[in-house]
């Protein structure tokens, strides 16, 4: 059974997946790849907001905080 690419803010709290596309504007993009946030990338979903914005990711061994509508945009495959 394949796994299928999902949405950043589909992961649970604590789970891991690997990104597979990034959709964001070119702006708003490239200022997540200076923060190695790239394709082929793993991630781990820390945790989100009370009120659901922002989602905390762990990335390349640091956190870093995204806005929702930025994390429905990057797509990951969770990991096994």
């Amino acid at each position: 059974m394949s796994q299928v690419s999902q949405p950043l803010t589909a992961l649970a709290a604590g789970q891991r997946a690997t990104v597979t596309e990034i959709k964001l504007a070119p702006a708003e993009c490239s200022r997540l790849l200076e923060m190695g946030l790239l394709v082929g990338t793993p991630v781990e979903l820390v945790r989100f907001a009370p009120l659901g914005d922002p989602v905390e990711i762990k990335i390349r061994g640091y956190h870093l905080t995204l806005r929702k509508h930025e994390a429905e945009q990057i797509t990951v495959l969770p990991a096994v």
